[in-house]
């Protein structure tokens, strides 16, 4: 991907669209392009995380192992595709994480990579932008719990 296809999803992904151009430009100084193929972990429930993901291309499924005593499975709390975000979300805040659901690519997938700690000292640095996207972050937290909690249901 050249720097235009970057600016351009990240211009239309749920998570920075609507920002100004030269924020959309700062962000994508951030990115890093990764591609996977279909089957491969992005990363995997109990591994440490540091990076949020914007999908590009392809498709990702969240899931995460649960057990509940006598019940137990894998629940799949969210289909990703093109311009949805996921990942590790608390190095925004500054603190080690342990990822809580696997990102499992299911056909050949290529995303856009942001390390956390390098998105938190752009918040920092611009506090109207980082307000902006701590409001996206709890939009998209919601959703993902509603999906997690619709997920246990099933089981």
């Amino acid at each position: 991907m050249d720097r235009s296809e970057i600016i351009n999803l990240l211009e239309n992904c749920e998570f920075f669209k609507g920002l100004q151009k030269d924020n959309l430009e700062e962000m994508a100084n951030l990115c890093t392009v990764e591609t996977y193929a279909a089957g491969d972990h992005i990363f995997r429930q109990g591994e440490g995380g540091d990076r949020i993901y914007i999908v590009a291309q392809g498709n990702v499924f969240l899931e995460r192992s649960v057990d509940l005593g006598i019940r137990k499975g894998t629940a799949c709390i969210g289909m990703l595709s093109k311009g949805r975000v996921f990942g590790c979300w608390a190095t925004l805040l500054n603190q080690k994480h342990t990822l809580m659901s696997s990102a499992l690519c299911r056909k050949p997938t290529t995303v856009l990579a942001i390390k956390g700690p390098d998105l938190r000292k752009v918040m920092l640095h611009d506090n109207v932008l980082g307000f902006k996207i701590l409001e996206r972050f709890c939009f998209l937290l919601q959703d993902r719990l509603k999906g997690a909690y619709e997920a246990m249901e099933e089981l």
